[in-house]
């Protein structure tokens, strides 16, 4: 028993004596404490943020400092993306009210509003076009009319994506046509007319197999696709969550101004976004097509003759006809979306009497309109089968009904529920400072850029934003800079439009990197699009949308929204 003891124990001993000796004699703590920080960075934002900011709140508890404590707090938690977008968005309803900012029932009131439901029902316009397949029709059909030379096939398919995002969501516009694009690329290669990648010159390390990268011409057909999506959503109000958030926090902050509409949104942002198009579009032709250089690689490589147009065009009319005839549902979507148009348009036009002004003396939105539409949805059938229930064939009659143009399952499983959040606690924000005069007190230190020109303060604000952008999601830029300038716009006295319905726009323009939005993430990884590319080719882009943003709305906007004189409804603050 003594002997099975010591054994044991001279077992453990040595044990311990090795292990003593396997331990390296120097740790460097450093590099642990960097693991450690690059392992568990979030969870120190989490916990450490908020400690940090305490001082705000120590030093003077005034309510406007209570609130920039809220504010700031979630700056960094949407920047950094610790938690996810629509979670940061729900703090407000916990903060506001246990910190004496806002009640629980005046933050809530911020979540749910004309804006958000009006973005409601354009997430359902989208799920619906999507659904039905009627946005599809619509694209192989404009490619088709327009050509299929590399060149034409190119700008064909940036329209068509630039059209689409103007209605649905950018994200689903660009993951919709990379297949299109694909389709065709795939198809030309199998025929000997071109390499859709090839081999990467630099060198691999022995062993590995040598990466693929994308030809010129097949960065161009993805790299439109991302920035075709990213810039057709500034063409109508519904296009990007920007939008509605610029909407949203503006009626908020200023309940006595007109408000923005949807004809006058249309009437500025359309002709620059077409402008913005072009421009991109021809960069990205100079750079990877050849345009301008004939005897250039590039423009030999695009090349692809008669044979190569046939062939595109084989594959657009394989593609369409593969959608079959043009069914009830498409058609009825079709006329549906079309008269929501119109009504929102129409609402309030200005160069008419708005049809709601017919109906009642009540204030409407285009929201009314939208989860109109809506309804009309959930209630008219996708198939007419019932006009067979009585039919003398038994096979052509319905056994159950037919179900409805949207299902709540269908919407339940395509809406991005959670943008609502986001957009909610932007709203919660503008209400928040508003209230408890942070947003006067931030407008008032910025009294001092009053001296400079009204154009070179848009130029550093819109590239303030553009740059910003770049780095986290553009409903988050836009919910926290948009405060802001809006009592930077009462400071210094020029109309709150000026500067933060450009600063809106440019949220939306993010073209460097493959983080930067998901229609940049998507065609980076179906096209293999390597980062460095993305930076060098969104310098076209980035350089297009500031100076048109800047130039376009200092001269055309300033026309439209009548800007040229600061309104008086600016200087009262939301009740």
């Amino acid at each position: 028993m003594s002997n099975t003891m010591a054994t044991k124990e001279d077992f453990s001993i040595t044990m311990d004596e090795d292990s003593k000796a396997s331990l390296p004699k120097d740790v460097n703590y450093l590099v642990l404490l960097g693991r450690f920080v690059c392992i568990y960075w979030r969870t120190l934002i989490l916990l450490l943020w908020p400690i940090a900011l305490l001082p705000l709140v120590i030093v003077n508890n005034g309510e406007m400092y209570r609130c920039l404590y809220v504010v700031i707090l979630m700056a960094m938690f949407w920047v950094t993306e610790v938690l996810p977008l629509p979670i940061t968005g729900m703090i407000p309803m916990v903060l506001y009210p246990l910190m004496g900012i806002l009640s629980t029932s005046k933050t809530a009131d911020c979540y749910m509003n004309d804006t958000t439901m009006m973005f409601l029902g354009s997430l359902v316009i989208a799920v619906v076009i999507e659904n039905s397949g009627l946005h599809m029709r619509v694209a192989l059909l404009i490619i088709k009319t327009i050509g299929c030379s590399h060149r034409k096939l190119s700008l064909g398919l940036f329209c068509v994506t630039m059209f689409i995002s103007m209605w649905i969501s950018n994200t689903a516009a660009t993951a919709m046509m990379i297949p299109i694009m694909e389709t065709v690329l795939v198809e030309l290669e199998t025929q000997g007319l071109g390499n859709m990648f090839e081999e990467d010159d630099a060198l691999e390390e022995e062993g590995v197999e040598r990466t693929k990268r994308p030809t010129h011409t097949t960065m161009v057909y993805y790299l439109s696709a991302a920035y075709a999506s990213s810039i057709g959503g500034i063409g109508t109000l519904v296009g990007s969550g920007t939008n509605l958030t610029l909407k949203g926090i503006y009626e908020e902050r200023f309940n006595k101004s007109p408000g923005i509409n949807f004809a006058s949104w249309m009437l500025y942002a359309v002709p620059a976004m077409v402008i913005m198009g072009f421009i991109t579009w021809l960069w990205l032709q100079i750079m990877y097509m050849g345009l301008f250089r004939p005897r250039s690689k590039d423009a030999m490589a695009i090349n692809i003759g008669v044979q190569g147009e046939k062939v595109a065009a084989s594959v657009i009319d394989r593609r369409y006809k593969e959608l079959g005839p043009i069914t009830w549902c498409e058609s009825i979507v079709g006329f549906l979306f079309l008269a929501v148009l119109l009504l929102w348009f129409f609402r309030e036009p200005g160069f008419m009497r708005g049809w709601a002004s017919y109906i009642t003396n009540l204030p409407i939105k285009d929201s009314t309109a939208a989860i109109g539409f809506t309804i009309l949805l959930f209630i008219i059938p996708s198939k007419l089968d019932f006009l067979h229930a009585f039919d003398k064939d038994p096979s052509k009659r319905p056994t159950k009904p037919s179900p409805a143009l949207v299902t709540w399952k269908t919407i339940h499983e395509k809406m991005h529920w959670s943008l609502l959040f986001v957009l909610g606690g932007g709203f919660a924000i503008a209400s928040g400072s508003t209230d408890s005069g942070l947003s006067t007190t931030l407008g008032e230190s910025l009294s001092g850029l009053k001296g400079l020109n009204e154009i070179v303060i848009l130029l550093i604000v819109c590239t303030f934003a553009e740059m910003v952008t770049e780095l986290t999601a553009n409903v988050a830029v836009a919910n926290i800079i948009l405060p802001v300038l809006a009592e930077m716009c009462v400071a210094i006295r020029i109309h709150p439009l000026k500067l933060m319905l450009p600063a809106a726009l440019c949220c939306s323009f993010s073209f460097h990197l493959p983080v930067g939005t998901p229609p940049n993430a998507i065609a980076s990884a179906a096209g293999h699009i390597k980062t460095k590319d993305f930076i060098i080719a969104g310098i076209g882009p980035s350089l297009a949308t500031l100076i048109i943003t800047v130039l376009s709305f200092s001269t055309w906007g300033a026309h439209v929204f009548h800007l040229h004189e600061f309104p008086n409804w600016a200087e009262s603050k939301s009740q």
